[in-house]
């Protein structure tokens, strides 16, 4: 299957491993989304009841992961700072 650039929504970090900045309104959503999930989520489960608190703050990072990762421009690899 053949990847088109307009299906990126992260760029990918110029030095490391993994996703760069949001590209796209789509791809500030779903952060916005994640960082509002996990929050609501301290706010109202940590305190009274933190495993499950810590088992959605998993589930809804590797699910978060797992998005950046398939829509990042050229995947997760190791950069060296080269341009893409």
């Amino acid at each position: 299957m053949t990847r088109n650039e307009e299906d990126d929504w992260f760029a990918p970090k110029r030095y490391g491993y993994g996703t760069g900045l949001p590209l796209t309104w789509q791809a500030w959503a779903m952060t916005a989304s994640y960082c509002l999930a996990i929050t609501a989520g301290a706010l109202l489960l940590a305190e009274a009841h933190p495993l499950v608190f810590a088992i959605i703050a998993i589930a809804t990072t590797g699910a978060f992961l797992l998005i950046c990762a398939q829509k990042t421009r050229g995947g997760w690899r190791w950069r060296w700072g080269e341009r893409d």
